[in-house]
């Protein structure tokens, strides 16, 4: 059975710091338990989500593993717990603990784990420092960040130095969707999750293109989630509107946004076949990697079996299912055997 790595897993600790008693605000997020395997997400002294043991606890994390022949996670932390909008010196001592936690569960696992780390993105500088730890003294393969961050996206040049970082130290880059535009004008039916994060990961791949990162910064290694989202689906009005409206959309780069298919990954969470047909002659099947966002139920629930079940030759399946995830990690097949 060839090796399956998946690129999108989110973990949390089992015991997060009540910070609102040390930052003297609220909104951040813990765990309350309320019996074995089940806890309650808390925002501040709202109830978020609930979630149970495979959030937090590697070894019911690799029992699902085991069960599904899922062979290596990439491990991130659940965007809710960014914490952009905190102070940033609070949002970097957030930051530093949920990475500490990544390392210690990579650790334990090295063979079955790989981790990102998360940044204080409000605080280009503090955010140079955590990355620079992250990989340097924690380990860990790269960085997640949102679709953007706060009133800034991802091509504003205060992020320049992040991404030369980045690239200067080989990390990997796994954009994510969170705080979906238009939240609070469709509260219903669970559209923010189902409308508004697919237009976020368009929204930040958009603005990478047209703001020119990716010319800028060319060996930097990206990621987006959720099959990227939106994008795919409208790369020909994207297309269309930067030849029809140069004076608009070609503003700070002048090349085409086509040019960019095959630039960046795209994970292959789109849970329909035909798409993920779509995405594959898109990009090519090197810049698509198998993700699920585990452990959410709006992941895919059986992780590979969209593209196990497909009719693909073993090469291309092959680097749907690790090759094109130790492509964008960087990292060699023989690290996990």
């Amino acid at each position: 059975m060839p090796l399956k790595i998946d690129i999108h897993t989110h973990i949390m600790p089992a015991h997060v710091p009540r910070w609102a008693g040390q930052f003297g605000y609220n909104g951040f997020v813990h765990l309350e338990h309320k019996g074995p395997g089940c806890a309650h997400m808390m925002k501040g002294d709202e109830f978020f989500r609930e979630v149970q043991a495979n959030t937090w606890d590697s070894m019911a994390r690799l029992s699902d593993c085991d069960v599904h022949h899922v062979d290596v996670q990439v491990l991130s932390t659940i965007p809710v717990l960014f914490s952009y909008w905190a102070k940033p010196q609070h949002a970097y001592d957030v930051a530093r603990f949920l990475n500490d936690h990544i390392a210690d569960t990579v650790a334990e696992h090295p063979r079955r784990f790989v981790g990102l780390a998360t940044l204080p993105m409000q605080s280009v500088d503090l955010s140079l420092q955590e990355l620079e730890r992250s990989i340097k003294e924690l380990g860990l393969a790269g960085i997640e960040i949102g679709s953007h961050i706060n009133h800034q996206n991802l091509n504003d040049p205060a992020f320049y130095p992040l991404w030369q970082l980045a690239e200067e130290l080989g990390a990997a880059v796994f954009v994510h969707p969170w705080d979906m535009m238009g939240m609070k004008d469709m509260p219903d039916y669970w559209l923010p999750w189902l409308v508004g994060m697919p237009a976020e990961t368009s929204r930040a791949i958009c603005s990478m293109i047209f703001g020119g990162v990716f010319e800028k910064f060319p060996n930097l290694r990206v990621a987006f989630a959720h099959g990227g989202g939106a994008f795919p689906a409208s790369i020909g009005r994207i297309e269309h509107g930067f030849n029809v409206r140069p004076d608009l959309c070609a503003v700070d780069n002048k090349v085409k946004p086509s040019a960019y298919l095959g630039r960046f990954w795209l994970d292959s969470l789109v849970h329909d076949r035909k798409m993920l047909d779509y995405i594959i002659g898109l990009v090519g099947a090197e810049k698509v990697a198998l993700g699920t966002d585990y452990p959410f139920p709006l992941g895919e629930l059986e992780p590979g079996k969209l593209i196990e079940e497909g009719n693909y030759d073993p090469e291309v399946r092959d680097y749907l299912l690790h090759r094109s995830a130790l492509e964008w990690l960087d990292m060699n097949k023989d690290q996990f055997l």
